[in-house]
């Protein structure tokens, strides 16, 4: 089964899914260096609904957010690697500095962010609620996450 799909082509295989009655998930992220929390992440985001689909930033999109010195990982082979797990059912790729636009386009029944998000602050929270859907915030995994890699790549590998 393919699993990195354009947007039209993911739209008509979630209209598809939708039909046989299955609920669609959504979540969204950088996902620069795969961790545990992303893991961890990933897998209650997987629990939400019958299928998982992840919005992947581009690596324009998570310059624009990060900086020049982000992405670490080009966003074909962040996609390769998010589609490889076996929670995730779907990945698109999306510019945009935030997903509105595609889950608008996709309508999820479940958007799925990270503890470090309050719902009120989800973007797409509205939009998931006027068509029923709801949102969940999933906690995070203590101490992981790509900036804290970096860091302490830095710290052992830096100059002196």
């Amino acid at each position: 089964m393919k699993k990195i799909l354009g947007w039209e082509e993911l739209k008509r295989e979630t209209d598809r899914l939708r039909g046989e009655g299955k609920k669609i998930a959504f979540t969204n992220g950088c996902f620069d260096i795969l961790h545990v929390g992303h893991v961890r992440y990933l897998q209650e985001a997987r629990r939400t609904g019958d299928v998982l689909i992840l919005g992947l930033n581009s690596d324009v999109s998570v310059r624009a957010i990060k900086g020049d010195r982000r992405p670490l990982v080009p966003q074909q082979e962040r996609a390769e690697v998010v589609a490889a797990l076996a929670s995730v059912d779907y990945v698109t790729v999306f510019d945009e500095t935030t997903p509105l636009k595609l889950i608008e386009y996709l309508r999820p029944d479940c958007l799925v962010k990270g503890g470090d998000w309050r719902e009120e602050a989800v973007v797409g929270r509205d939009a998931v609620h006027s068509w029923g859907g709801k949102v969940v915030i999933v906690p995070l995994t203590e101490g992981a996450s790509t900036t804290g890699i970096v860091e302490k790549i830095g710290r052992i590998y830096g100059e002196d």
